[in-house]
């Protein structure tokens, strides 16, 4: 008779582990914490990517789905190999926003390099992609995670042409050179239409010396 309580008690502790609405989900994992595989099938959207950069030609690696802690996760990513010539910096990307990368460097950045500067470009340089880190700045608004966290942005500083010629962002945005000028200005342009959030030097001083791009619906160029 006595064993009837605590079997009792059990029963209610199992119950109460039954239904998937009454578990509370497991607490977010620190930022930091080692990286953890997340055994997820591949979305129709990133097959159809993949797809894509196949037929582009794009040599690329699919990766793992991973969570990194603190809500920084790449998942529907790849690492771009060789999408015809060499990119610096780059790192692990979503798929759309890396088909969209590939789109701006062959269908906008080398026609306005050639058309603009008489020259061929040959090399893109970039401050990196995925990074588990807040927005940049220091108002209180940039305390919210960025979009490098998913590796859904990509910062663009440089560009490299075949007679030696290097545009960056930096030292170009206000060049006395016309063509340079117009050249980072007419690509800007041309992310406008393939990105969703396009932000250059004119839109504050923490992106002096970068394009960044995200492959986001927010219809934001500046």
């Amino acid at each position: 008779m006595r064993a009837r309580p605590a079997a009792f008690a059990l029963a209610l502790l199992l119950a109460g582990c039954v239904g998937g609405d009454r578990i509370a989900p497991p607490p977010p994992r620190p930022r930091g914490s080692p990286p953890v595989t997340l055994n997820l099938p591949t979305s129709r959207e990133t097959q159809a990517c993949f797809a894509d950069l196949s037929r582009q030609g794009v040599r690329y690696s699919p990766l793992p789905d991973r969570d990194y802690g603190g809500g920084c996760q790449l998942i529907g990513a790849v690492q771009l190999i060789d999408i015809g010539m060499p990119v610096t910096g780059i790192k692990g990307m979503r798929c759309a926003l890396a088909r969209s990368f590939i789109g701006w460097a062959r269908g906008g950045i080398a026609p306005a390099a050639r058309e603009i500067l008489g020259g061929e470009l040959v090399k893109i340089e970039t401050m990196g992609s995925y990074a588990c880190r807040n927005t940049v700045g220091t108002a209180p608004q940039y305390t919210r995670l960025s979009s490098h966290a998913q590796g859904n942005a990509v910062d663009v500083s440089g560009f490299v042409l075949a007679d030696g010629r290097r545009i960056t962002v930096q030292e170009g945005w206000r060049s006395a050179d016309p063509a340079t000028a117009e050249f980072l200005r007419v690509i800007r342009a041309s992310a406008c239409k393939r990105f969703g959030t396009v932000l250059s030097p004119d839109y504050n001083a923490a992106h002096y010396n970068h394009l960044h791009l995200e492959d986001d619906r927010a219809g934001f160029c500046r």
